[in-house]
């Protein structure tokens, strides 16, 4: 003797419509915006690095070449959020060896990584190991905002439905 019993909840809608607001908002734009802040806490750190390694008689600046990108091939397989640091250019120098600012920089990877007969000097890795507390918190404050924003946002939007 199974005794069904069924019930409807009425003005859901609002809530409804808030959560996926504040859902949105949240993991898109606002995780994207504060990962790319803390990301960039990186990105000084190895900049700052890679300009006492550089060379100041050539034209070339590694400190120059060190970019924040968009890992967009992550976000498509999984939908996770995720930005790549890295120095631009390829590890072949094209068209000779152009020394003026702002040109290729392949020799970086000999030296973060050293070579058989040179040891490495790295400053990229270190970069990101020594300031993983900052990010972690750059990260954590940001996220909170923007929180707070989406709920403000989606609190205007179920005001306002």
């Amino acid at each position: 003797m199974a005794d069904g019993v069924e019930f409807t909840i009425t003005g859901l809608d609002s809530l409804l419509g808030k959560l996926d607001a504040v859902a949105y908002d949240v993991k898109r734009k606002g995780g994207r915006a504060a990962l790319r802040k803390a990301a960039l806490v990186v990105v000084q750190n190895a900049k700052d690095r890679a300009e006492r390694i550089d060379d100041k008689e050539t034209g070339r600046s590694i400190a120059d070449n060190i970019a924040l990108r968009w890992n967009g091939k992550l976000f498509k397989q999984t939908g996770d959020l995720g930005f790549r640091i890295g120095v631009l250019h390829g590890a072949v120098l094209k068209n000779g060896g152009d020394l003026s600012p702002n040109s290729p920089t392949p020799h970086w990877r000999l030296i973060e990584f050293g070579t058989e007969k040179m040891a490495a000097v790295p400053f990229m890795r270190p970069a990101l190991a020594d300031s993983i507390s900052q990010v972690t918190s750059t990260f954590v404050t940001e996220y909170e905002k923007a929180i707070d924003r989406a709920i403000r946002r989606a609190a205007k939007k179920g005001a306002s439905s």
